[in-house]
């Protein structure tokens, strides 16, 4: 188990502000208060006019050890490496589709400091060599279109997007784009097929997109998070990043913490935090005398783990896939002794069921009868050969298909059918 260091054992969340910086400050989203408080575009100076190369900055990125915070955590460095050296069209999406039930995470990084996302994306470009970016974001998300759109304004205004930036001959050119609404638009390909103003479908893989991606050229799909902390990474050096989190897990995460808490919101931690302190401390604990029964670590699609799985965890990639979850987007659902399991599965499944593109037949399939057969036994008219159904067609859902969509909905399932059959008991007529 990851060891929670020294330098900031004791200390409270709000301590550790790379991302949050400006949370608190009146008109955080302009973009002289970013400038002023927040050393805002010294980054992207530094590489433009201080004579980094776009493989500098890779590097120091690959150096800082930042994974991606869309929930794969893949080296975000790695990742820029892998788009072909040399002219050429070439494109970064960001992914602000943040379908994950129980994340909200990008959304509060754009009311709080959209110009880390844009200045992180100006430099991400540079670092791979394109021209020309894109925000994808989901469609209802009024408030965060809004808000990235003057942002990008803002920052072509300043001088900051446009032709010859900062007379350093780097070009790029920014725009936002609102999806439809489609959880499996999250997936990269399939956002990219969105984009192209196709059907949102997940494409197989290889080609990758680093590769062939957006419009057939090179593309890198990067989180909102992921982008949003290269700043930081610039301005303080990879090494600084690395003060915080865990050797395999480093710097900080944003965190959503919702369910019967206390202090439900967004919180920025250093990844190998202890969980249970987090709940019970900075969260302030279960409202009402509650006990906790469950915690669902990073969002819908990880596996639910029991109150005695997270008394010694602690939330790093690393910690919480050997309890057998995942952090996935670090959205934290508290569950509560007085909540049903079997309610939990049947909303889970309804929601899987219903954001099933349907292009792979275990995962139409399967999503559809996994909450046929939930919904079923929530109404009392489940037996055990239902329970040892559902476990049959969830492990035959497991990577089989394009996407991983089959996977989000097949591992909650076994895990709450094998953990908490108890409470299936009283559901089952025999």
């Amino acid at each position: 188990m990851p060891v929670i260091k020294n330098e900031y054992q004791g200390r409270k969340p709000d301590e550790f502000r790379i991302l949050l910086g400006l949370e608190g400050y009146p008109d955080s989203r302009n973009i002289k208060t970013y400038i002023e408080k927040s050393n805002g575009y010294k980054a992207l100076e530094k590489v433009l006019k201080g004579g980094m190369s776009s493989e500098d900055v890779i590097n120091t990125v690959k150096a800082s050890g930042l994974r991606g915070r869309g929930g794969a955590g893949f080296p975000t460095g790695l990742k820029w490496s892998f788009v072909p050296k040399g002219p050429g069209e070439k494109y970064l999406i960001t992914n602000f589709d943040e379908g994950e039930p129980g994340t909200y995470k990008d959304c509060y990084i754009s009311e709080v400091t959209p110009h880390s996302l844009v200045e992180g994306k100006i430099i991400a470009s540079y670092a791979i060599g394109a021209k020309k970016s894109y925000i994808y974001i989901r469609g209802e998300f009024h408030n965060e279109i809004r808000w990235c759109q003057e942002a990008i304004k803002e920052a072509y205004a300043a001088g900051y997007l446009g032709e010859n930036i900062m007379g350093s001959g780097f070009t790029h050119h920014m725009d936002v784009y609102s999806g439809a609404g489609a959880y499996i638009c999250g997936e990269e390909t399939g956002l990219i097929s969105s984009l192209e103003g196709k059907k949102g479908q997940p494409k197989l893989k290889p080609p990758f997109p680093a590769i062939k991606g957006y419009l057939g050229k090179p593309t890198v799909v990067n989180n909102v998070e992921s982008l949003a902390v290269v700043p930081w990474i610039i301005n303080n050096g990879p090494e600084a990043y690395k003060k915080f989190g865990t050797e395999k897990s480093p710097g900080t995460k944003l965190f959503n913490v919702s369910g019967p808490i206390a202090k439900p919101g967004c919180y920025e931690l250093p990844l190998g935090y202890p969980l249970m302190r987090f709940i019970n401390e900075d969260c302030g604990g279960l409202i009402g005398g509650k006990k906790l029964k469950a915690i669902i670590p990073g969002g819908s699609s990880a596996p639910a783990l029991t109150a005695k799985e997270c008394e010694n965890l602690t939330l790093d990639y690393e910690a919480i896939a050997g309890a057998g979850s995942m952090l996935g987007s670090g959205a934290i659902i508290v569950i509560p002794e007085d909540v049903s399991m079997v309610s939990v599965l049947e909303n889970l499944m309804d929601f899987y069921a219903h954001e099933s593109c349907g292009q792979c037949t275990p995962c139409r399939e399967g999503t559809g009868w996994l909450y046929k057969i939930s919904k079923h036994i929530l109404k009392g008219k489940g037996t055990k050969t239902d329970m040892d159904r559902m476990y049959s067609i969830a492990n035959n859902m497991r990577g089989k298909t394009i996407c991983v969509l089959s996977d989000a909905a097949a591992d909650p399932a076994r895990a709450i059918v094998t953990k908490f059959a108890h409470e299936f008991e009283p559901y089952l007529k025999g």
